[in-house]
């Protein structure tokens, strides 16, 4: 599935694994590539689309995620943008909060945020295009926020996630969210046993599931939709902490930081 934007680039969704998205931003000829875990599906969308890669775009270290960048840079040199404090050793640009990329051979700026949570050294990846069409803003994040979910804290404390998420809340309703992973139907259960009465959620649950039933990606969602149905953007709302109160995970009165560890934890075994 392609995202077609009003400028000339789009997205390409590039699917690998068991549930991964990699995702191949083009303008018709050259791309760039996010979290390619995997080479092979990567040349062979570049070769059906007959494009030329000329950027690898990192978000954190995990093998799903950066696997298959020494397949890539024995086919094409080109450069390797990542995090600055994740420690991957291929990465020759390292980035980190508050700096902006030009793509090489893209019309494509991208500002940098710190997102640790998942892993410490995770980053995001946003492009802001005030004044054109919904849908020119866009969000790679990797496996910090998913669709109705978020990333396990492998690393990270649940101070820090909350915090990361944040950052992702106060980006433009319409900025199309390019997760890493098909995860959204899962997160859906959870979402609506932790806030059974969000008339939003069931609307995303029915809509959702149709899109799996018709075999197409739930992803991109949008920060929007996001805001209205992914818990561990609602932690704060009284009928979440109702249920974490009412299944015995949370004290009356917690603080929010307290309120979001016991969401996340009450995910992990859900």
């Amino acid at each position: 599935m392609t995202t077609p934007l009003r400028t000339n680039l789009a997205v390409l969704t590039v699917p690998a694994f068991k549930d991964n998205y990699l995702w191949l931003i083009h303008d018709g000829s050259n791309a760039a590539i996010v979290d390619p875990g995997d080479a092979a599906p990567v040349k062979a969308a570049l070769a059906a689309h007959k494009l030329r890669l000329t950027a690898i775009l990192l978000t954190h270290h995990h093998a799903d995620h950066i696997g298959g960048v020494p397949g890539l840079l024995q086919e094409w040199d080109v450069p390797v943008f990542g995090p600055r404090k994740d420690g991957i050793a291929l990465v020759t640009h390292p980035l980190g909060e508050g700096e902006r990329i030009d793509v090489p051979g893209l019309d494509l700026a991208l500002d940098v945020l710190d997102v640790p949570g998942h892993t410490l050294g995770h980053i995001a990846y946003v492009r802001r295009s005030p004044g054109q069409d919904p849908g020119a803003d866009w969000l790679f994040c990797g496996d910090t926020l998913f669709g109705a979910g978020c990333g396990r804290l492998f690393e990270g404390t649940p101070r820090q996630m909350m915090l990361s998420l944040g950052k992702f809340t106060a980006l433009p309703d319409d900025t199309l969210v390019y997760c890493a992973h098909e995860y959204t139907l899962s997160n859906l259960r959870f979402a609506q046993a932790v806030e059974p009465d969000n008339a939003a959620l069931a609307a995303r649950v029915r809509d959702d599931g149709r899109q799996r039933e018709a075999g197409q990606p739930t992803i991109p969602s949008t920060i929007g939709l996001e805001r209205a149905t992914n818990p561990f953007l609602r932690h704060g709302e009284a009928r979440i902490v109702q249920s974490l109160v009412e299944a015995g995970r949370l004290a009356p009165g917690a603080a929010p930081v307290d309120v979001f560890a016991a969401l996340r934890e009450w995910k992990n075994t859900f």
